[in-house]
């Protein structure tokens, strides 16, 4: 039986993944600040249910965004 990653992770991940050439801090605010502009509340409150779960495989850069859009 194969995991399937939820969509919120995937994408998050994949936004962070193109903003890591970014300094460190400056990195999560870019990633908090796409994530706060342009994704729809339902899907950033997913994204925070898997933060506080701590679902495997999601990018430090998005945990730090996370903290930083609440």
């Amino acid at each position: 039986m194969t995991a399937t990653v939820p969509s919120e992770c995937r994408m998050a991940n994949d936004i962070a993944r193109n903003l890591a050439h970014l300094p460190g801090e400056e990195a999560a605010e870019a990633v908090a600040g796409h994530i706060g502009r342009f994704w729809d509340p339902r899907m950033r409150a997913r994204l925070y249910e898997f933060v506080d779960a701590g679902v495997e495989g999601l990018d430090p850069l998005v945990v730090a965004a996370v903290k930083q859009l609440r």
